[in-house]
């Protein structure tokens, strides 16, 4: 058995140890007095001989561990905070309409521009495969992949010259694509 100040004097390395667990002075504290508390309530337990300290640390420890399985199964999961948290949905609104752009965008551009988009962009798909799929070099493959990209991102940056006549806006279309200005879709030649 131990006396009561022999528990005062294993206060300030407890405190320390407790620190050093939560991280935080106020639940080191609260582990303090937890530990205290369930030690003198264990007490018969403590054998004679053996370091006061290190069983106290290992009450602490488990008292620890308790709580932080018990915070985390129940009151993580069902804290309101943390659950509005996850109930909340961002606006879609934005993401629809760029997808919506880049649709269109991609419907615009002539079938080769975005058959070699989707399978490099979407598909990930390696230029060799491609290569091999459409039975064109591979620096067609490239070539044509620049300049889809090219075209779908003017068409991107600027969405007035995808609909009207290109003609009061040829100065941010590249050459190749000004030259067609009354044609809806773009090819390009590759």
């Amino acid at each position: 058995m131990f006396e009561q100040q022999d528990l005062i004097q294993q206060i300030k390395p407890l405190k320390k140890f407790a620190l050093r667990l939560t991280h935080n002075s106020s639940d080191a504290e609260d582990l303090v007095q937890s530990t205290i508390l369930r030690a003198m309530e264990k007490r018969h337990l403590f054998q004679e001989g053996t370091d006061l300290f290190r069983w106290m640390s290992k009450v602490m420890f488990n008292i620890f561990v308790s709580g932080y399985r018990r915070k985390t199964k129940f009151e993580t999961q069902y804290d309101p905070d943390s659950y509005i948290q996850k109930q909340s949905v961002e606006p879609s609104q934005d993401v629809k309409v760029d997808l919506m752009q880049v649709q269109d965008a991609m419907n615009r551009i002539s079938h080769d521009h975005r058959e070699i988009l989707v399978m490099v962009c979407v598909k990930g798909m390696q230029y060799t495969e491609v290569s091999e799929m459409l039975k064109i070099p591979v620096g067609t493959v490239r070539s044509r992949l620049s300049r889809a990209r090219e075209a779908l991102q003017v068409m991107l940056d600027t969405p007035k010259a995808a609909t009207l006549k290109l003609g009061s806006y040829t100065e941010s279309i590249p050459p190749y694509l000004a030259a067609q200005e009354n044609q809806k879709t773009y090819s390009v030649a590759a």
